[in-house]
């Protein structure tokens, strides 16, 4: 095996690039590939597009497979990325870090709404909360750290999902089992989708009561340095005191108090979202 020499010879590169490992190189070519084809490639596609060797195309999906990076349709043979990668992201800011820098913006906002605000983030197929501050009311809705939740009834999940890179969005959405409820509850993935749209386009999601008819929640996505979603802070409280119609102001405090931790974490966008 070669050993590398900390002196660089006049043709090798300056950029770092004599210490790629080539396979390693090859399969973050091939995820990023994925990446922007949703919808799944075959091995061939893969090989072509890239210009990979079919033998090493094979041998490269087949661990990312295995380690569960991919998944794979058993009809048409395509490959497709899998939620696996999302929850590598979030990784990168730490739960711990990230509550730090959440808890006294989640009091402030608890000290303007007086309902209980929670902080939460997805991991693969489901929601899971991180912290929360009570709300100022003798009646409050509360939570254990470490709750899950589902994706498609939860503000949170939804407003994370929303601000997704479409080839992720799509992967998570579509191993959402869409359990239902009650009549409110969203059933099916092309609502789900109108939904993310609508709550992009506000900057902020909402639950009006489809897991829990008298509990509506309103939540806005926390942004990574990199302009990522990592997470969610959202405020939640009886249907009575947070009615739909408040639902506007409301989310415009919690998109500022979001926006606040974003900060935090790097986060300076040109242009706000409204």
């Amino acid at each position: 095996m070669k050993e590398v020499n900390e002196k660089s010879s006049p043709n090798e590169k300056e950029d770092g690039s004599k210490y790629h490992v080539p396979n390693l190189e090859r399969a973050l070519q091939l995820l990023e590939l994925l990446a922007k084809h949703p919808s799944g490639l075959g091995l061939s596609e893969i090989s072509n597009l890239l210009n990979f060797p079919n033998n090493s195309t094979f041998r490269i999906a087949m661990t990312l497979l295995d380690f569960g990076y991919l998944n794979r349709d058993e009809a048409s043979k395509q490959f497709t990325l899998s939620g696996k990668l999302l929850s590598l992201g979030y990784a990168a800011v730490s739960d711990q870090n990230l509550v730090e820098k959440s808890l006294d913006v989640m009091r402030a906002l608890r000290d303007t709404v007086k309902e209980t605000v929670l902080l939460g983030v997805i991991n693969q197929e489901e929601g899971i909360v991180l912290e929360q501050v009570s709300g100022s009311y003798p009646v409050k809705f509360l939570v254990d750290p470490g709750h899950r939740f589902c994706l498609h009834v939860a503000a949170p999940a939804k407003a994370i999902l929303a601000f997704l890179p479409e080839s992720v969005q799509h992967q998570v959405c579509k191993n959402i089992l869409f359990k239902p409820f009650n009549e409110r509850t969203i059933t099916n993935l092309t609502d789900l989708r109108a939904v993310l749209n609508l709550s992009r386009d506000r900057g902020y999601a909402v639950d009006h009561g489809e897991e829990l008819e008298s509990l509506h929640c309103i939540a806005a996505p926390i942004f990574d340095r990199h302009g990522y979603p990592i997470a969610a802070i959202w405020t939640t409280g009886p249907a009575e005191r947070m009615p739909d119609s408040e639902f506007p102001a409301l989310g415009k405090v919690v998109i500022e108090h979001a926006r606040r931790i974003s900060q935090r974490l790097g986060y300076y966008p040109a242009q706000q979202p409204v």
